[in-house]
């Protein structure tokens, strides 16, 4: 069951990016639980390029977080500050010999896996595709014939960003006291009933 018997629903919906973390590590059991449901994602044609890099030591996570970009609307107040920093990584990679195209949907489906396992279990996190591939792929040694598609930052939440009804505008921003703001579509406009 999910953290204090939350349904999965309300995991969904109460799920946000979190960009700033507590100082505490995430369980190496509980990082192999989520790349676990990343990897019991849907898979088109049942292919299953995905693997995955699971970053947790100190230096690692240091380079890793040198390839980030965070929050462009809102950069620099949306990067993390020192002690801030994402406890863990999950690099998502495709092995192109599986599969060199249309594997975005499989790690579509296998983040949204991870983030939610995450969330149930109290952790907080980000799901970054503004990365230096280049610099990420010689930190870790990635072979040429894989794909460095993104990072999953993950920790627990040292902020409560608020979801807002979207006026004109999807730009997320900060408040005064410094709490993220993140507009959302509503119901209304993104449902139709039987025809447009």
């Amino acid at each position: 069951m999910c953290q204090d018997d939350k349904s999965i629903y309300d995991v969904i919906a109460g799920r946000r990016t979190i960009r700033r973390f507590k100082p505490e590590p995430v369980a190496r059991e509980l990082l192999e639980r989520l790349v676990n449901a990343g990897r019991l994602a849907p898979s088109a044609a049942n292919l299953q390029p995905l693997e995955f890099i699971v970053v947790d030591d100190a230096g690692a996570k240091a380079e890793i977080f040198s390839c980030l970009k965070w929050a462009a609307y809102i950069a620099p107040a949306g990067d993390p500050g020192p002690g801030e920093e994402p406890a863990a990584y999950i690099v998502t990679l495709a092995n192109t010999k599986v599969r060199e195209k249309m594997f975005e949907y499989d790690v579509g489906a296998a983040m949204e896996n991870m983030i939610l396992a995450a969330l149930a279990e109290g952790v907080g996190s980000c799901w970054m595709l503004s990365i230096d591939r280049d610099k990420l792929r010689a930190a870790l040694g990635v072979p040429e014939d894989y794909r460095v598609d993104s990072v999953l930052a993950l920790g627990y939440p040292a902020e409560e960003p608020a979801a807002e009804v979207m006026g004109e505008s999807g730009r997320y921003w900060k408040d005064a006291a410094g709490r993220l703001h993140v507009p959302k579509r509503a119901l209304a406009s993104v449902i139709h009933r039987n025809r447009f």
